[in-house]
C-alpha cells in the first residue's frame, strides 16, 4: 500500500446526513458485538463446564452405587432415568457387561467410535436411529464393568438458533432505526440548509440586513446561528462603512479638484500676467497638498488597521514626546495668542510605535488649535491612570463637542455642523481612534467646561517619577 492510499484510508468522512446514518448504524452494530460477543463466550464456557460437572457427578454417583449395591441395583437406577426419555433425549446411559452385551440403559450397544480408556470425549452417536452429538463420561467398574453417562449436545441447538435469531433481528432493528435516524436527520438538515440559502441568496442579492431565523431548539445551533449573525452585522456595519467612506471621499476630493481644475482652466483661457498666474498656482499646490492629504490619512489608517505597525514597538517615554511635540506647535499657539502648556509626571514608558502616538498627539494638538478662541489655553499633558494606565490629554477651552457628537467624530470623514468651515477632512480623530486601538488603548472624550477634553488612553504599565515639569 503506497503513502496516498494509506492517507485515503485515514481520511475523514465528510459530514452529511448519509455518512452519520451509516457511522450509528455502524456503531451500534459494534456495540452490539460487544454485547453479545462476551454474552456467546459466556454462554459456551459456563454451560460446557457445569455439563462437564454434572457428567462427573452421575458418573461417580453410579459408580458408588456399583460399589455399595452391585450389578443389579446400578441397572435399576439406570433404567428409572432413562425410561421413557428417548424422543428428544436429554441423558444418554449405558451400562455393559465385561463381554461388551448391554445390561441397563438407552443404548442398544456400546458406541462405536468411542476411546478404550476411561474419561470425558465428545463424539456423534445414533441414539434410535438419529445422530446426535454427545459428551460422554466412561467409567470402568470392578469386574470389567463398563459405565457410559453422556449429555445430548443437540437439545441446545434450539436456544442457539433462538439467540442467533434474536442477534439478527436486534441488528436489523438497528439498520431499520439508521436509516430512519438518517432520513429524519437529513430531513432535519435540509430543512436547516433552506433557510441558510434564502437568506444567504438575499444577502447576495444586496439585502444586507436579512439575518439567518434563529431555532428554538438545540442549544449548538443556536449558538452557531448567532455567531453568525453577529458576522453579518459586522459585515454589515464594514460594508455600509466602506460605502459611507467611498462617498465622502469623493464627496471630499470633489471639491480640492473642481477649484483646480476651475483655476487651471481660468489660467488657461484668461492668461494674466506672471504674478496672478504663480498666486494661482500657489493655490492649486494647496489644493492637490488637500487631496495628498487625504490620501496619506486614508494609507496611515489601512496601516494601522492592518496591524503591521506592532512589529515596529518599542519602549517609549510618553512624557517626553508629549514635551517634544508641544514645544512643535508652540510657535503656532504664539501666533495665535494661545497659551499652549505642558506637565507630565514624570518619566512614563509604554512600549508601542513612537511616531503613530505622535502623530497622535499631534491631531489633538492641532484639533485644539483649530477651534479654541484667540487668547484661549491649551493643556497638554501626560500622567498615569488608575488601573496602570498612562494617559496623553488635549485640553482646550474652545466651543468643545456635543455629547450625542462624541462617538461619532471618530467615524472616518465626519465632520460636526461647527467645524465645516473651518479647513479638514475629517480623518483626525479617526487615526487617533486607530492609533489607541492598535495599541491596545482607546480615546476618551470628555467636556472641559468649557472645550473639550480628548485623552489618550494606553492600558500599559509603566513607570513614573514624582515631580511636575512646565513648558
Amino acid at each position: 500500500m503506497n503513502k496516498r492510499s494509506f492517507v485515503s484510508l485515514l481520511r475523514v468522512p465528510t459530514f452529511s446526513a448519509r455518512t452519520i446514518a451509516v457511522g450509528y448504524g455502524v456503531v451500534s452494530l459494534l456495540v452490539l458485538a460487544m454485547f453479545a460477543g462476551p454474552l456467546w463466550y459466556a454462554w459456551h464456557t459456563n454451560v460446557e463446564q457445569v455439563r462437564t460437572e454434572l457428567l462427573r457427578s452421575d458418573a461417580q454417583r453410579l459408580a458408588n452405587l456399583f460399589t455399595r449395591s452391585g450389578e443389579q441395583a446400578l441397572a435399576n437406577a439406570i433404567d428409572s432415568q432413562v425410561i421413557g426419555t428417548n424422543d428428544g433425549v436429554r441423558k444418554i446411559m449405558l451400562l455393559a457387561a465385561p463381554d461388551g452385551s448391554r445390561i441397563a440403559g438407552n443404548l442398544s450397544a456400546w458406541p462405536q467410535g468411542l476411546p478404550d480408556r476411561d474419561g470425558l470425549c465428545s463424539r456423534t452417536i445414533h441414539v434410535d436411529g438419529k445422530a446426535r452429538r454427545i459428551e460422554a463420561m466412561r467409567v470402568t467398574l470392578p469386574g470389567g464393568y463398563r459405565l457410559l453417562v453422556a449429555s445430548n449436545l443437540n437439545r441446545f441447538d434450539e436456544l442457539e438458533r433462538l439467540f442467533v435469531y434474536g442477534l439478527l433481528a436486534c441488528a436489523a432493528t438497528v439498520l431499520v432505526g439508521a436509516v430512519l435516524g438518517g432520513m429524519l436527520i437529513r430531513r432535519a438538515l435540509l430543512e436547516r440548509i433552506g433557510g441558510i440559502s434564502q437568506t444567504t441568496a438575499a444577502i447576495i442579492e444586496g439585502k444586507l440586513s436579512r439575518r439567518l431565523p434563529e431555532p428554538h431548539d438545540g442549544e449548538e445551533l443556536r449558538l452557531l446561528t448567532q455567531t453568525v449573525n453577529r458576522m453579518l452585522d459586522q459585515i454589515e456595519q464594514l460594508v455600509t462603512g466602506v460605502q459611507d467612506v467611498s462617498n465622502s471621499i469623493a464627496h471630499d476630493l470633489r471639491t480640492p479638484l473642481s477649484e483646480l481644475r476651475a483655476r487651471l482652466e481660468e489660467l488657461a483661457i484668461t492668461r494674466p500676467d506672471t504674478e496672478e498666474t504663480f498666486a494661482e498656482i500657489d493655490a492649486a499646490i494647496n489644493d492637490i497638498d488637500r487631496v495628498m492629504r487625504i490620501f496619506q490619512a486614508l494609507l496611515r489608517l489601512a496601516e494601522i488597521d492592518s496591524g503591521s505597525r506592532r512589529n515596529g514597538f518599542v519602549n517609549v517615554d510618553l512624557a517626553r514626546l508629549g514635551a517634544e511635540v508641544a514645544e512643535f506647535y508652540l510657535p503656532v499657539a504664539e501666533l495665535k495668542e494661545i497659551a499652549l502648556t505642558f506637565t507630565s509626571g514624570g518619566v512614563l514608558t509604554v512600549v508601542g510605535d513612537p511616531l503613530l502616538i505622535a502623530q497622535a498627539l499631534s491631531n489633538l494638538v492641532e484639533n485644539a488649535l483649530k477651534y479654541a478662541p484667540e487668547h484661549g489655553a491649551i493643556a497638554v499633558s501626560a500622567q498615569p491612570e488608575s488601573g496602570g494606565a498612562l494617559a496623553l490629554s488635549v485640553a482646550d477651552n474652545g466651543p468643545g463637542i456635543a455629547e450625542d457628537e462624541r462617538p461619532k467624530v471618530v467615524e472616518r470623514f465626519y465632520r460636526v455642523d461647527g467645524s465645516r468651515g473651518t479647513p479638514g477632512v475629517g480623518l483626525g480623530l479617526s487615526v487617533v481612534s486607530a492609533v489607541a486601538r492598535l495599541h491596545g488603548g482607546s480615546l476618551r472624550l470628555e467636556d472641559n467646561a468649557p472645550g473639550l477634553r480628548a485623552t489618550l488612553v494606553l492600558p500599559v504599565p509603566g513607570t513614573h517619577a514624582a515631580g511636575e515639569r512646565t513648558s
